[in-house]
């Protein structure tokens, strides 16, 4: 027996079962990022004052370009996970709702790879 009406699932209106998944996901990447965005900032620091070549040799290394790697694919997965959550909440229209999302996922992901590709090709030296 249920408390949820006909017309409430007809509606699309019961819960997904979506929402823990995502929050532990956008929690995830957030732990994540914590000591990744600390490599980040202590190494971009030592770095204040080089030229391109000094950034260059830098990136070389492969435990640099591995970490410059996760940076990036976590920092763009993060931010599009969030912007979803800030569409679905306050975008009533349903298809804008939805091309708001594909839109920012189609941006992140196409970011994050051309990020990706960068930094490969600078560390490969290609």
């Amino acid at each position: 027996m249920t408390l949820r009406s006909a017309l409430s699932y007809a509606k699309g209106l019961v819960s997904a079962k979506e929402g823990l998944h995502h929050w532990v996901l956008q929690r995830l990447t957030a732990l994540a990022l914590i000591p990744i965005t600390l490599w980040f900032v202590i190494s971009i620091i030592g770095l204040v004052g080089t030229g391109y070549n000094e950034f260059t040799y830098w990136l070389d290394k492969p435990v640099n370009a591995t970490l410059m790697i996760l940076f990036v694919a976590i920092s763009f997965y993060h931010a599009q996970l969030g912007m979803q959550v800030i569409f679905e909440d306050y975008i009533s229209n349903q298809s804008r709702k939805m091309s708001c999302v594909i839109t920012v996922k189609f941006g992140c992901y196409l970011l994050m790879a051309l990020s990706i590709f960068s930094i490969l090709k600078i560390a490969i030296g290609g």
